[in-house]
């Protein structure tokens, strides 16, 4: 299993530039309508932010070194499968969900675009610094998923987006307290070394 997450870690974001390439490719013959075409186009779009936000493991790094004070919170098991079982999969579940009961029920993609542009935007914004993934995130996640949105929730009905937003935010929340449930067992390891109580090392700063 080990030499199986090694090798995905050396080789997924050379996949992914690949799969965007060749899904980019074929897109102007695929039989779709466009509101299902538009769904269809977040899963190659979502590979080349994974490009820039992942090349060299440069992601996980930033947020250990700038947001985790250092500490190893997103492993790169974690960040295999939020990103490959997860977002992979989410955006082909919801190009079928698309594809065989209406467009709106793929929002799920957008949201998750949205979202996840917004979190680039909000620490690019509080840490004053470019983070990886935010060019994309600017240049191709918004205006894919605001236009997708705006296009299919004309006539896809408030249920579907109401469904696509939630998941995406629970998604995104689910992220979050993983990481930081690792994070705060990290931190209380840290204390538990030093011998010294958490509440003491604050107080003596």
């Amino acid at each position: 299993m080990l030499k199986l997450q090694g090798w995905l870690a050396d080789y997924w974001v050379v996949g992914a530039g690949f799969m965007a390439a060749s899904l980019i490719a074929v897109a102007p013959v695929v039989p779709l309508s466009w509101p299902v075409f538009l769904i269809f186009l977040h899963s190659p779009l979502y590979m080349v932010h994974q490009v820039e936000e992942h090349t060299g493991d440069r992601f996980r790094k930033f947020a250990n070194e700038n947001v985790f004070g250092g500490r190893d919170a997103p492993t790169v098991a974690s960040v295999l499968v939020i990103n490959l079982p997860f977002v992979w999969g989410i955006n082909l579940l919801a190009l079928y969900a698309a594809f065989i009961w209406g467009p709106g029920w793929g929002l799920v993609a957008p949201y998750v675009m949205i979202v996840n542009a917004l979190a680039h935007l909000v620490t690019s914004a509080r840490l004053r610094k470019y983070n990886p993934g935010l060019v994309t995130s600017v240049t191709l996640f918004l205006p894919l998923s605001v236009a997708t949105i705006w296009m299919i929730g004309r006539t896809g009905g408030l249920v579907p987006q109401w469904i696509g937003a939630a998941l995406a935010i629970l998604l995104h929340l689910g992220i979050i307290a993983v990481v930081a449930a690792r994070y705060r067992s990290l931190s209380s390891s840290t204390h538990s070394i030093s011998g010294e109580p958490p509440l003491r090392r604050r107080e003596s700063r």
